[in-house]
């Protein structure tokens, strides 16, 4: 009856449930767990680890550059870092309540760090998070175009609970690249979160982003209501350095 209820287990790919039931009769002790107790640990085990799998997922299909936490960001370098907003922010409320997230400051100060971190833990909340330089962002989507998968990457997009361009304002936008940017935040704007980091202060977006009408709309949806993150000091890399 064992092998029979293993096999099952693996045939129901309950990965999880078979691994802890294998352990429990391995300890030899589960006569003194109650029949709710021994299936409340099978249960459990089977919960936590589509849990992980799931988070672990969540995290490839974001695409971070690198690994980052709310719990290691660095409060104690000056750096206007407001310390009770990110608190706030760390629980991941905003994404449900499609707010943006722009955070400015030099070169070096943790901007990416930050965005990354916010993204983590919107992933361990459960929801979907797409992580993009702004230059590749817009390299990707030219791409589409030629190969006609533009509005499929569009689409996968706007499914993304969480939004995240880096390193935004480094060059200015052509026509092309002001008409992508449009898109995107329109397809978000009050359905889902963006999380926007950029060396540039957000007084010289308009001009980044070229052309009055275009810029304006874009903005409007964007900033206007956003929580804003502005960071300031030396560069933390010189710093370590």
């Amino acid at each position: 009856m064992t092998h029979e209820i293993i096999g099952l287990m693996q045939k129901l790919k309950f990965t999880g449930m078979r691994t802890s039931f294998e352990g429990l009769l391995q300890a030899k002790n589960t006569t003194a767990l109650s029949n709710d107790e021994f299936i409340n640990l099978l249960l459990q085990a089977e919960w936590e680890e589509r849990e992980n799998k799931k988070l672990t997922r969540l995290l490839q299909n974001a695409r971070f550059r690198y690994r980052a936490s709310m719990e290691e960001i660095d409060y104690i370098t000056p750096r206007g870092i407001d310390k009770t907003l990110l608190m706030r922010l760390s629980d991941a409320s905003y994404v449900n309540r499609a707010e943006n997230i722009i955070i400015t400051g030099a070169t070096g100060v943790g901007k990416s760090y930050i965005a990354t971190a916010l993204g983590h833990q919107a992933c361990q909340m459960g929801y979907r998070v797409a992580y993009f330089s702004a230059q590749k962002l817009f390299a990707m989507l030219r791409m589409s175009k030629a190969d006609e998968s533009y509005f499929k990457e569009i689409k996968q997009i706007e499914r993304q609970n969480l939004l995240i361009i880096d390193d935004f304002g480094m060059q200015p936008l052509d026509q092309t690249m002001r008409m992508m940017l449009m898109e995107i935040i329109e397809d978000r704007h009050q359905e889902k979160s963006t999380i926007i980091a950029s060396q540039m202060p957000v007084e010289k977006w308009h001009e980044i982003i070229g052309e009055s009408t275009i810029a304006d709309a874009i903005l409007d949806r964007l900033v206007h209501t956003a929580h804003r993150v502005e960071l300031t000091g030396e560069s933390l890399r010189k710093k370590k350095k």
